[in-house]
C-alpha cells in the first residue's frame, strides 16, 4: 500500500463521528489548559489518563494526542497577550509581547494560529511518509553526539538575548547553575539544595518561566503608571499582504526545524523553539527587527513548536522510546489498551497507527478554526482595567505554580523568581538565555559524564565520531561568526 493508501485508510477510521468527537475534545481541553499559567499538557493527560479503560483505543489515544498538541496554540495566546509563558512558548514572549504592546495583538495571534497550521501540516506529512525509515536516525545519538548537540545548542544565547551578547551569556550561566540544584542522578548527593527539602529534587522550569516571565512583568507594569494595560493600541486582525509575505518562510523554517528536533530524544518543542528563533535571527530578511516584535520571531517559533509536538510520536510508535514525560503517559496509554508501541506497530495495529496519524490533521484544523474567530475576543479581554486585572493574572500565577507539586514551597519559589526577574529587567536583562541554559546544562552534564565514561576519559571520542566531530564543526563555525557581535 502507498502512504496515499494508508492515510485513507486512516481517515476512514478518524472521520468516525465517536473519534471526530473526541479528538475536538482533546484539542479544546488542550487549548484551555495553554491559556492557564503553568498548566500544561502533562498534567491534564495523566488525570484523564483513567479515561481510557472505557474508551477505545484509537479514540482514546486520538483524544490524549488532541491534548498535547492543543495545548501548543493556548500556551501561544497567554505568552503573547500577557507574557506568561508554559515551557514551549517561552521564545512566544519576545517577538509576540512586543507585537502587543504596539496594537498588533490580534495580528501575532493569528500568525501564531496560521504558523501552528502549516508546522503541524508538515509535521504529519513527515509522520506518515518518513516515520518507519526517520525513527532509526534517533538510534545514531548515544551520550557524545547528544553532548555535541548540547553545546551546539548554546550557540543559541547569542540569537536569543535581545540585550548584550555577554550579559547574554552570563544570564545562560545563571541558568546553567539553577540547573545543578537538586539531586545529583549520579551520586544521590544534594546539590546547592541548602537543607531545604522542597529543593531536593531541583527546581521546577515552570517556577522559572512563570516568575521571570509573568510576576516580573506585572511588577514591571505597576512600577511604571503610563502602561497600565498588556498592549495600547486598536485590535487588528489579519496580517497585511507583505506581512503575509514574511509569514510563510519563517513558518516553513521552523516547520523543517520543529520536525528534525521533534524526532530526537531530548528535543520537542521546548529546544525547537530557541533554535527556530535562532535560524530566523541568521537567514530572516528581517532579522534586524527580530527581539523588537517582528513578525518572524513569531511565525518561526509557533511552527516548531507545533511540529515538534507531532514528529514527537515518531520515537513512541517506531522504537517504543518516549522522548519526554508526555510520551512517556502516552506510552502508558498505549499500554493500558493492550498496545505494546514499537517497531511491529505499524503492521500489528495499521488501523491505530493510521487513524492517529490522520487524526492529527483533523486535529490541525481544529485551533484553526476554533481561534481565528475568537482573535478579535482574546485581545478584548485584557482591555480590563490592569489594577482589576493583574490579581487574576497572579492568581492563576500561583494556581500553575501550585500544580507543579500541589506544595506551597513552590509558589514562594515562584515569587523569588519574580523578583529576581523584576531585577533583571530594570537592569535590562534578558531573561530568555538564562531558561535556555536551564534546559540545557544538565542534558549537558548528563550527557557528557557518560560520554567519559565510554570513551575511560579521553575527549578524543568527540572527533573521532562523524555526528558530533561535524556539530563541534559547525559550533566553532557559528561561533567565529558571532564573534563580531561581542
Amino acid at each position: 500500500m502507498t502512504v496515499i493508501d494508508n492515510l485513507a485508510f486512516g481517515f476512514s477510521h478518524a472521520l468516525t463521528l465517536q473519534n471526530l468527537a473526541l479528538c475536538a475534545t482533546g484539542c479544546v481541553i488542550g487549548m484551555l489548559v495553554g491559556l492557564l499559567p503553568g498548566l500544561g499538557p502533562l498534567a491534564t493527560i495523566s488525570l484523564l489518563l483513567p479515561l481510557t479503560f472505557s474508551l477505545p483505543a484509537t479514540g482514546a489515544l486520538i483524544m490524549l494526542a488532541g491534548i498535547y498538541y492543543g495545548a501548543q496554540y493556548g500556551d501561544n495566546v497567554s505568552a503573547i497577550t500577557m507574557k506568561i509563558p508554559h515551557a514551549a512558548s517561552i521564545v512566544a514572549c519576545i517577538d509576540g509581547y512586543q507585537m502587543t504592546l504596539k496594537g498588533k495583538t490580534g495580528v501575532a495571534l493569528f500568525t501564531a494560529g496560521v504558523s501552528s497550521f502549516i508546522g503541524g501540516t508538515v509535521a504529519i506529512i513527515v509522520l506518515a511518509w518518513l516515520a518507519p525509515t526517520l525513527s532509526n536516525v534517533a538510534l545514531l545519538f548515544g551520550p557524545v553526539e547528544y553532548c555535541a548537540l548540547v553545546l551546539f545548542g548554546f550557540v543559541c544565547v547569542s540569537f536569543v538575548t535581545t540585550g548584550n551578547v555577554l550579559d547574554g551569556l552570563a544570564m545562560c550561566l545563571i541558568g546553567v547553575l539553577l540547573g545543578e540544584v537538586g539531586t545529583d542522578i549520579e551520586t544521590g548527593s544534594q546539590r546547592f539544595a541548602m537543607d531545604i527539602m522542597s529543593l531536593s529534587d531541583g527546581i521546577h522550569l515552570v517556577s522559572i518561566a512563570l516568575g521571570c516571565f509573568g510576576i516580573a512583568e506585572i511588577t514591571k507594569n505597576l512600577d511604571n503608571k503610563e502602561q497600565r494595560s498588556p498592549f495600547n493600541g486598536s485590535i487588528k486582525l489579519t496580517p497585511t499582504s507583505s506581512e503575509f509575505k514574511r509569514i510563510f518562510p519563517s513558518a516553513l523554517r521552523g516547520s523543517v526545524v520543529g520536525s528534525v528536533l521533534g524526532m530526537m530524544p531530548g528535543g520537542g518543542p521546548v529546544i525547537a523553539q530557541f533554535v527556530a528563533y535562532a535560524v530566523e535571527k541568521k537567514l530572516s530578511k528581517h532579522r534586524g527587527e527580530i527581539g523588537n516584535g517582528a513578525i518572524e520571531g513569531v511565525a518561526g517559533q509557533a511552527a516548531a513548536d507545533e511540529a515538534a509536538a507531532r514528529t514527537s510520536f515518531i520515537p513512541l510508535m517506531s522504537l517504543g522510546i518516549p522522548e519526554n514525560a508526555v510520551m512517556a503517559l502516552m506510552m502508558a496509554a498505549f499500554i493500558i489498551n493492550g498496545i505494546h508501541p514499537g517497531p511491529s506497530l505499524i503492521n500489528d495495529h495499521p488501523e491505530l497507527f493510521w487513524g492517529l496519524v490522520a487524526s492529527m490533521w483533523i486535529g490541525n484544523c481544529f485551533p484553526l478554526l476554533i481561534n481565528v474567530p475568537l482573535v478579535r475576543i482574546w485581545p478584548s479581554v485584557f482591555k480590563i482595567k490592569y489594577s482589576s486585572l493583574f490579581p487574576a493574572i497572579l492568581f492563576f500565577c500561583c494556581i500553575g505554580s501550585y500544580s507543579i507539586n500541589n506544595s506551597l514551597q513552590d509558589i514562594y519559589i515562584t515569587a523569588v523568581f519574580g523578583l529576581l526577574g523584576y531585577t533583571f529587567l530594570r537592569f535590562r536583562l534578558d531573561p530568555a538565555p538564562l531558561i535556555l541554559g536551564f534546559i540545557l546544562g544538565p542534558m549537558l552534564e548528563e550527557n557528557f559524564r557518560r560520554a567519559m565514561l565510554m570513551s575511560r576519559g579521553s575527549f578524543q571520542v568527540f572527533v573521532t565520531r562523524p555526528i558530533s566531530a561535524g556539530l563541534i564543526a559547525l559550533l566553532s563555525c557559528s561561533s567565529r561568526g558571532n564573534s563580531s557581535r561581542f
